[in-house]
């Protein structure tokens, strides 16, 4: 059965020299305005209108090291507040950025500093400079306000879901899974690196540290999910599993084995429903796992597909599924309830490594290989550019 959106040609943001890794978009903010957050290999990741697409800011970043960036970015923008984060570690003398989170701000507050996981009432930056080093800088001030130490590649980032978050959840190579609580400067406990960490530039106070489940996880954590629930966090790592931890126990309360390279794992959620907990959708293998939101691994639908699947994206409002592959070109719609492929976008020219859907659901975003970022109509109304 074809979808019963008409078929309009998508908008294509340019700006980018290299493969984008990690698109995401805001929540809503005044006027039902949003803005869409893109990572890319460049070094630069890109603020812009959500619904046009339009340039609003380049964050740019300034390193002793020549940058070389990999990032991934979750949003959720609200009025005065911003934050993002940046993972990564220098490669002769280069520095690889590999995630990049959160924000919750309008793009008035940004610097030309690469913002990533944010603060509302901090305005922070998270970023790596020397080498398993993150920084949280002051996006406001240019001022570095927190040093986090890392003993091996940082991967992964999260920050609760709350207005003022003051604790921040990384991950990475070292197979640790740790909680920074960012109001309590000083030496960090038994969980920091023993190790010495060369450092580059000016460095405040550290950070106090403690890691959840020590040795639980087998292999590097690449994706941190803070649940609505403040004492859930959900990880995936490259031992092929997905873990459900309690941080009041600090241990796994479920932990689901998937089948396949976990290439994705987002929290999809939508403005239009307030209070619901949203989707957590693994994309892994040649499969597509929805979780409940709200129950630890309770499994909603297992969806089986011919091909690689390295992101996906779900729209519980209309039952949409949308994916993209390392084997092809193309961005598959899919109906959630009976499977059926309901359209294929084609318009990249490299595979699509991140899928997100706007806060109303009106439209999706796809970030490639070859450096763009498309948006997608969602809806059989006027929207936006498409009148």
């Amino acid at each position: 059965m074809a979808s019963d959106i008409p078929k309009v040609v998508p908008l294509t943001c340019h700006g980018h020299s290299r493969p984008v890794p990690h698109i995401n978009f805001s929540s809503t903010v005044e006027d039902d305005q949003y803005y869409l957050i893109s990572a890319c290999k460049d070094n630069n990741p890109m603020l812009r209108d959500g619904i046009t697409g339009d340039w609003c800011a380049f964050p740019a970043l300034h390193t002793p090291h020549t940058a070389h960036a990999y990032h991934k970015c979750h949003s959720g923008l609200e009025p005065s507040s911003a934050t993002r984060a940046q993972y990564g570690k220098p490669v002769s003398r280069q520095m690889r950025i590999w995630q990049q989170p959160q924000l919750r701000t309008s793009p008035r507050e940004y610097l030309p500093t690469h913002l990533q996981r944010t603060s509302p009432s901090h305005l922070t930056d998270l970023r790596f400079l020397s080498p398993y080093n993150s920084k949280i800088w002051d996006t406001h001030t240019g001022e570095c306000k927190h040093t986090l130490q890392h003993s091996h590649i940082c991967r992964a980032v999260a920050f609760p879901i709350q207005p003022s978050p003051q604790v921040v959840a990384t991950g990475g190579f070292e197979k640790k899974l740790r909680i920074f609580d960012l109001t309590r400067s000083g030496g960090s406990n038994s969980s920091s690196p023993t190790s010495a960490t060369p450092n580059n530039d000016a460095s405040p106070s550290a950070v106090t540290s403690y890691e959840i489940g020590p040795g639980v996880h087998g292999g590097t954590i690449k994706s941190i999910v803070w649940n609505q629930d403040y004492n859930i966090l959900t990880t995936a790592a490259e031992d092929r599993k997905i873990r459900w931890w309690d941080l009041r126990s600090r241990h796994p309360v479920v932990e689901y084995a998937v089948e396949g390279t976990i290439g994705s794992c987002e929290l999809n959620s939508l403005a239009v429903r307030p209070n619901d907990a949203g989707i957590l959708t693994v994309a892994a293998g040649r499969s597509v796992y929805l979780f409940d939101g709200l129950s630890p691994g309770r499994l909603l639908k297992k969806i089986d597909f011919r091909y690689e699947v390295a992101s996906a994206a779900v729209n519980n409002e209309t039952s949409r599924l949308v994916t993209g592959s390392a084997e092809d070109t193309w961005a598959r719609v899919y109906d959630v309830r009976t499977e059926e492929e309901l359209e294929v976008q084609k318009g990249h020219h490299g595979p699509i490594w991140s899928v997100s859907f706007s806060p109303d659901g009106k439209l999706y975003g796809t970030g490639s290989e070859d450096g763009t970022i498309k948006l997608w109509k969602a809806c059989r109304e006027p929207y936006g550019l498409w009148r």
